[in-house]
């Protein structure tokens, strides 16, 4: 449903770390993740493209908000065949919001969310991090985020992970077609 500045109206989902974001919780299967994301919309499962020999075939369930036909998903999830569920990915203007520790996370203009980050993070005499864009997030390695080009800003699109098989960290196992930068292929 749009609103009348033109934003969708959006689900709040709930984040634990480790654990899992909104009705997803991390080694569930394709069909448990298609079956939980029924609550937001239809759900469309496809094979990945197996970039690295490393990892165990993996299948992409993305969630499309229902009544929006043609929107692009609201929420991608990797799903690996040895580790289940992985990475969810929340896109900027379809997603549920999804705070971390309070902090709305999903759709917001990256600079911005860097002031809001360096802010809480210096009240509360905790670290944070920089993205490769060069923005800053909270210092968790279970969520990473991305810029997404919304018109002419750029706006936040966390994903949320564990390490899937044959990772070292969460940042290896962020599937292929989430490294952009700004948008833009990276290769």
């Amino acid at each position: 449903m749009a609103l009348e500045n033109g934003a969708v109206e959006r689900d709040e989902w709930s984040c634990a770390p480790a654990v899992g974001v909104g009705p997803l919780r991390f080694g569930m299967t394709a069909g448990e993740v298609a079956e939980a994301a029924e609550t937001l919309g239809r759900t469309e499962v496809s094979e990945c493209a197996r970039d690295h020999a490393v990892f165990s075939p993996t299948r992409k369930v993305e969630v499309h908000r229902r009544g929006a036909a043609s929107s692009p998903p609201a929420v991608t999830a990797c799903v690996s065949r040895a580790a289940g569920l992985f990475c969810i990915a929340v896109d900027a203007v379809h997603g549920p919001q999804v705070a971390y520790d309070g902090l709305p996370l999903v759709g917001r203009d990256l600079s911005e969310l860097e002031s809001d980050v360096i802010a809480c993070a210096e009240a509360v005499d905790v670290p944070f991090r920089y993205t490769p864009e060069g923005y800053a997030v909270p210092d968790d390695a279970g969520v990473v985020v991305r810029g997404q080009p919304v018109g002419r800003v750029l706006r936040s699109r966390p994903l949320f992970m564990v390490r899937r098989d044959g990772a070292h960290t969460e940042r290896d196992s962020m599937p292929s077609e989430e490294y952009r930068v700004d948008g833009r292929s990276a290769t």
